[in-house]
């Protein structure tokens, strides 16, 4: 969330027409959008985590349909929106299609004073693609295509990107590993346009609820972000799965930054499932008084 007021300002103010500067914002407002995941971006799971992850292949579902919003607080003034839909296709996996769009609230053009002169100016970046997934050898592995449109102003820069992933379970659910790229569109480690995740996960206790047989599962999580220019976000997180009809998740993050600045942030969520339907609320803890983001999904799936 820091990170998000000096790249967009400083890009506005001294050369927003440059695609590598557009590109850079357009995945910082994407970062902002996850500050309302509660696990590690390698390791979510669900229809529209493969904007995060595209290695899904956890439901056999013979269509999946999935939509978030995310709302940010009101100093920064950030909607978001994601929605896909996935379907099984036999042997070669499962395929789906996917679109997401983040952008900016009241900004307005400004000559000497804080008071507006203009119209509103727009700040936004949306993906649309196409995603596959399969298990490989008892490895999940997946793959999308992505157009980028990233608009500052009158300024516009698009791109292409393709991202892979993979997620693997050893011992039943005693542990997962994943990793995945995020935006990847350039062989560099050092690109602030893209993201490289990776997380491990283990089950640290499991037993059963009250008298009946509905068993619970506690994990652990650890995930990393790196290889986006500046120094390395770490997170740090628990999760708690009922009956497989609530889950909980709790994470903490250590998140990186241009300069030494050191900022810790918490996230928490609760994924509740009524027949078909998943439905997920979710917010982080907030930073620097600024306040609380929120995200709510929905999940449908239909057998």
């Amino acid at each position: 969330m820091q990170r998000i007021g000096p790249l967009v300002v400083g890009l506005l103010t001294i050369g927003a027409a440059r695609a590598a500067g557009q590109q850079a914002t357009g995945t910082t407002l994407w970062r902002v959008a996850g500050t309302t995941l509660a696990t590690p971006p390698a390791l979510a799971l669900g229809p529209a985590a493969a904007i995060w992850n595209p290695a899904q292949t956890e439901d056999s579902a013979r269509l999946l349909l999935a939509v978030e919003a995310i709302q940010t607080p009101a100093a920064v003034d950030a909607t978001g929106l994601i929605s896909t839909v996935r379907f099984p296709a036999g042997s070669l996996g499962q395929f789906g299609l996917l679109f997401g769009r983040v952008g900016l609230s009241d900004i307005t053009q400004t000559i000497d004073s804080p008071d507006p002169t203009g119209s509103a100016v727009p700040v936004y970046t949306f993906a649309f693609g196409a995603t596959w997934s399969r298990v490989l050898a008892g490895t999940s592995v997946g793959a999308t295509v992505a157009f980028h449109e990233t608009r500052l102003d009158v300024a516009r820069a698009d791109r292409w990107t393709i991202d892979v992933g993979a997620s693997r379970a050893f011992g039943g659910d005693r542990l997962r590993l994943a990793a995945a790229t995020h935006f990847f569109s350039s062989l560099k480690t050092n690109d602030p346009a893209q993201d490289v995740y990776a997380g491990i996960e283990g089950r640290v206790w499991s037993g059963t609820m009250g008298r009946g047989n509905n068993r619970v599962v506690v994990r652990g999580r650890y995930g990393m972000s790196f290889a986006h220019g500046f120094a390395a976000d770490h997170q740090f997180g628990l999760g708690a799965d009922f009956a497989k009809t609530l889950g909980l998740d709790l994470m903490v993050v250590r998140e990186g930054s241009y300069s030494n600045a050191v900022n810790w942030r918490p996230a928490g969520a609760v994924r509740i499932a009524i027949g078909k339907y998943r439905v997920t609320l979710a917010r982080d803890g907030g930073v620097s008084d600024l306040g609380s983001s929120y995200r709510v999904g929905v999940e449908m799936r239909f057998r």
